[in-house]
């Protein structure tokens, strides 16, 4: 089968990029809890791009075949696992020894979902990560009675999914964006939108939090961002880092702000929150959120599509503008 590899980590991404090839390797046999996957498409997303520039939390022994997240057919089933076979599924996969950029893939059991008839596969490509992020972060805000909400990286998709489930919610969201075009296009879905850019953009950010009693907010970013916002917050509030974009420590919070104004920093991390349900429950969350997909309530936006065998065209052409949507990667004809 083909698969992508990648031969060695390199924190510039584009010699991470022009180093992938594509190589034909034996087909995996899976574990007595694993199935293989016969790929629909995978995705890229920026935690692939990290993964690729060895700066993730995750790192695999060299050569490693990249990729987190897809959907597909399991043909393949492990003795405890036989059930499974053939159905269509979404998953999110770490295992060191195989990667969702290849044409079959081994992915434990406990990293499928698996999917109704007629669940359009391609947004069940994207399904597994991002819409249970935004999920589970929202029931932050909603433990925490929160009437507002801010977030940054507003461009992105998480952030799509927490304006649409806090509207369903009546909770107010204040969105962060770092150039003024992406400031004008949701402005045009009626965002409340404020760029970071802006030589008044903390005074606004300031004034419009505690006016609106933002309690709660989502940090995609870092840097001195999350000070910012975190300092931005009325009394009581919580600051919620669940991704890194920018590459740089979190800085510039006011040490009396957390003392003596009750301000948290917490981190979300999708497989832990997972954890804290049982099966029964979790598939609960599933069908809720299934259920807006096939509603078309939410839905996942892609940029366009390449195959394995032209892997590195295509994410030159996601990374130069990772705003627009997700890259899906099929494994071609």
């Amino acid at each position: 089968m083909k698969a992508v590899q990648l031969p060695q980590y390199n924190k510039n991404v584009l010699r991470a990029l022009l180093s992938l090839h594509v190589a034909e390797i034996p087909m995996p046999e899976p574990g007595p809890d694993e199935v293989v996957v016969k790929l629909h498409a995978a995705t890229c997303n920026p935690s692939d791009i990290a993964f690729i520039r060895g700066v993730y939390n995750i790192i695999k022994p060299i050569p490693a075949i990249p990729g987190f997240e897809a959907s597909g057919i399991v043909v393949k089933t492990g003795e405890h696992c036989s059930s499974l076979g053939g159905k269509m599924v979404s998953c999110f996969v770490q295992s060191e020894h195989s990667g969702t950029w290849s044409e079959f893939f081994l992915a434990n059991r406990e990293d499928l979902i698996v999917l109704g008839e007629g669940f359009d596969m391609d947004q069940a490509a994207a399904f597994s990560v991002n819409p249970f992020t935004a999920w589970g972060m929202m029931e932050i805000a909603k433990m925490r009675e929160s009437r507002a909400i801010v977030q940054n990286a507003s461009g992105g998709q998480v952030a799509a999914f927490i304006r649409k489930l806090a509207g369903q919610a009546g909770i107010r969201v204040i969105d962060i964006v770092r150039k003024s075009e992406m400031a004008e296009e949701l402005a045009k879905e009626k965002a409340t939108v404020l760029c970071e850019t802006d030589e008044d953009f903390q005074e606004q950010l300031t004034t419009l939090a505690n006016e609106w009693n933002a309690t709660t907010a989502f940090d995609a970013v870092g840097s001195t961002l999350s000070g910012i916002m975190l300092n931005a917050l009325p009394e009581d509030s919580e600051l919620v880092v669940y991704g890194g974009l920018s590459g740089k420590q979190l800085a510039d919070f006011s040490g009396m702000d957390i003392i003596f104004r009750k301000k948290i920093i917490s981190g979300f991390n999708l497989i832990d929150w997972k954890k804290e349900y049982d099966k029964d429950a979790f598939e609960e969350i599933v069908k809720e959120v299934e259920k807006l997909f096939r509603k078309g309530e939410l839905s996942t936006r892609f940029q366009g599509s390449t195959v394995i065998d032209n892997i590195t065209t295509g994410l030159k052409t996601y990374i130069s503008n990772m705003s627009s949507g997700k890259l899906l990667i099929r494994p071609g004809a």
